[in-house]
């Protein structure tokens, strides 16, 4: 009896009510895919249809079989016991990448495991052998200070600051991609790796071989998506506060920068410049003129960012209409009502294509059609007061089941609004993405973070896995959200510091909910949202005004380097931070390192982040001539250095003779 079969350019496996299926998707790379009593799915949460290729495909006896595409085989093997299949991938070498658990004999395993669920969906488990020793790298951001995800246990769900995007990458050379929007979890431990989707009707991978990251991340690149091309705006420095409440107080701040010369490409207007959640649109009383706003902005060379909520208040005037229309997420039980936050919310379903339409309308009109077009779609996990997944339905089913998909819509209802109306290229900020959000122009941010050390020293973390994880373009609040005086000591030596590497980032934004807050109420007389303290660069002391102003310079002098890391990114799906690994693959040593990173292929960047260090220790990748960028001195790869690193400097150095202007600028 024939257990395993060929159909067309895919091999399949079936028994005992389980379909398997693999097929080529892409260059070197296998879709994995598998139902219990079902049909396969051809689902697109974030996969892309493929350029085809041909895959060999070996059938030896029913029992055996291997399907290689490139430089990725997958080796299919029945157990003449249970008369389960067992997957392994190997790469051109024939060297084991990845093996399923198999069924352990005795132990009757499952390395597949569809559980049953009531109403007829299944709680996945697919299971690993795991090899001790190996490094593994992306999942998106998390908040801990870790690089290394290998013996992490993540959730694989969305929160205010943590953005599960669940591609990895291994040292070992390849690269997974969990295709699966489901609330789950993996472990990735020292037996075992282990994926979880509490509810799902597929079990769906993504594999590819390569021989060094750069092709893995291509590969994963051309699968997914890669982002737009980064418009000029997003090149430079990008000024924002909680919050300018009002258009003379935001317009005074413009009017400052321009007069002090200092560039900024985009001025942000924060949350609650609206009425009511779920109007979309701004509250004359405190903005009666955005049109003469955005044109005295451009005449500074500046854009105007708005930020957006989905939160729908249930007073908002277009909340009947939305309930009416079905445009709104639905709770399970209880009162539709999903985050207490100055009145009671609910969201708008991004899963909805109607949604997304009624939503982009009314911001054209009342928004984009002012000349605005960038966009800070906050709240995007979307951020429920209290996250029981199990509580909330989206058009496209229940949240435990697609949740993980929400920020990737929320972006697509802007990025395509923008596209149909004209423009050809959009970025838009939001604080969450999952796979494929990229391509929709996500400039990702790692949410309302707290203003000290340690946390600080977590976002560097999370960006180079996140870059890892397919999200080139990804941010900060530079100083921390929450927790920053200006008029502290101790906090200006941190948001100075932030700073520093803020300019090494994506996008350089300054941001932040500095104390003490201002009370503020509305034209009635009703309280409204408050305004944090002084945010601009010359709120922090007269002696780091010229610091912060000399990284803004800086950051201007690299224009056009930043434009083309953002090409790359564009183009072939590279990270703008990218892991010292990503640069140096064979450099043993650069797959350690989680406190220092590339900034493009041509920059070692070194930030400082302990509080009173005046100098810190750099590694140098082997085989090549290093440029301290502060005098030029240059020193031969392969060794540590300790470095000198005042208030005022980061320590920064050129590769090999590269971009020599640049010496003694910072």
């Amino acid at each position: 009896m024939d257990y395993i079969t060929r159909d067309g350019n895919a091999v399949l496996f079936e028994n005992a009510g389980e379909l398997l299926r693999i097929e080529p998707w892409g260059e070197n790379s296998l879709r994995v895919r598998a139902v219990m009593m079902g049909e396969i799915k051809d689902t697109d949460y974030a996969l892309l249809p493929p350029k085809e290729t041909e895959a060999d495909i070996r059938i030896e006896d029913g029992y055996h079989a291997g399907i290689t595409n490139g430089k990725v085989t997958a080796k299919l093997e029945v157990d003449q016991w249970k008369k389960r299949c067992q997957l392994s991938f190997y790469n051109q070498k024939g060297e084991l990448l990845l093996k399923e658990e198999g069924h352990g004999g005795a132990l009757n395993n499952h390395s597949r495991h569809f559980k049953a669920r009531l109403g007829g969906d299944y709680e996945l488990t697919v299971t690993f052998h795991a090899k001790p020793e190996e490094k593994l790298f992306g999942m998106g951001q998390y908040q801990q200070e870790l690089l290394d995800v290998k013996n992490c246990v993540l959730e694989l769900a969305h929160r205010n600051s943590q953005a599960s995007v669940p591609f990895v990458l291994s040292d070992a050379g390849y690269g997974f991609l969990w295709h699966n929007p489901a609330v789950g979890k993996v472990m990735f431990g020292k037996n075992l790796t282990q994926w979880q989707a509490e509810n799902t009707d597929q079990m769906d991978y993504w594999i590819t071989a390569g021989d060094t990251p750069d092709e893995i991340e291509s590969a994963y690149g051309k699968a997914t998506g890669t982002v737009p091309m980064m418009p000029e705006y997003g090149l430079g420095f990008w000024q924002c506060k909680l919050r300018y409440w009002n258009q003379e107080q935001l317009l005074n701040v413009a009017r400052e920068y321009h007069r002090r010369n200092i560039p900024v490409d985009v001025i942000v207007v924060d949350f609650y410049h609206w009425p009511k959640c779920g109007d979309f649109r701004f509250d004359e009383a405190d903005f009666p003129d955005p049109k003469a706003m955005v044109e005295e902005l451009r005449e500074y060379g500046m854009e105007l960012m708005v930020s957006i909520w989905p939160q729908i208040n249930l007073t908002s005037e277009n909340y009947e209409e939305m309930r009416k229309r079905g445009l709104l997420i639905k709770n399970e039980r209880g009162v539709e009502i999903a985050m207490r936050f100055e009145g009671e919310n609910t969201f708008y379903d991004a899963t909805n294509p109607k949604a997304r339409d009624y939503v982009w309308k009314l911001c054209k009109k009342n928004y984009y059609d002012y000349g605005i077009k960038v966009f800070w779609l906050d709240e995007a996990e979307p951020e429920f007061s209290v996250y029981d997944y199990d509580n909330y339905r989206y058009y496209m089913g229940p949240v435990t089941k697609v949740g993980n998909i929400y920020p990737q819509l929320y972006a697509r209802t802007f990025y395509e609004g923008q596209m149909e109306a004209g423009m050809e290229s959009a970025v838009n900020l939001l604080r969450c993405a999952w796979a494929g959000s990229q391509r929709y122009g996500a400039l990702v941010w790692s949410g309302d973070i707290h203003s000290d050390w340690e946390t600080f020293r977590r976002q560097l973390c999370a960006g180079l896995n996140m870059g890892i994880a397919g999200i080139p373009w990804w941010t900060t609040d530079i100083g921390g959200f929450s927790g920053g005086n200006p008029k502290d000591p101790a906090f200006r030596q941190l948001l100075v510091r932030w700073f520093q590497w803020g300019t090494f980032c994506p996008v350089m934004r300054l941001h932040g909910d500095r104390v003490p807050q201002t009370p503020l109420t509305h034209a009635d007389g009703s309280p409204t949202m408050p305004t944090g303290a002084d945010n601009e660069i010359w709120s922090f002391g007269d002696v780091n005004t010229p610091i912060l102003e000399k990284y803004i310079r800086f950051r201007e002098k690299m224009r056009p380097y930043v434009r083309e890391l953002m090409k790359e990114a564009h183009e072939e799906g590279r990270p703008v931070i990218r892991t010292m690994f990503y640069e140096f693959p064979e450099d043993g040593k650069c797959w350690e390192l989680q406190d220092q990173y590339m900034f493009g292929a041509d920059m070692l960047v070194a930030p400082v982040v302990y509080e009173n260090a005046w100098e810190r220790e750099v590694y140098l990748p082997e085989g090549t001539v290093w440029t301290l960028i502060y005098d030029g001195t240059k020193y031969e790869g392969g060794r540590t250095v300790k470095v000198p690193a005042d208030i005022s400097r980061i320590p920064v150095f050129l590769r090999e003779d590269r971009h020599a202007e640049w010496i003694g600028e910072i």
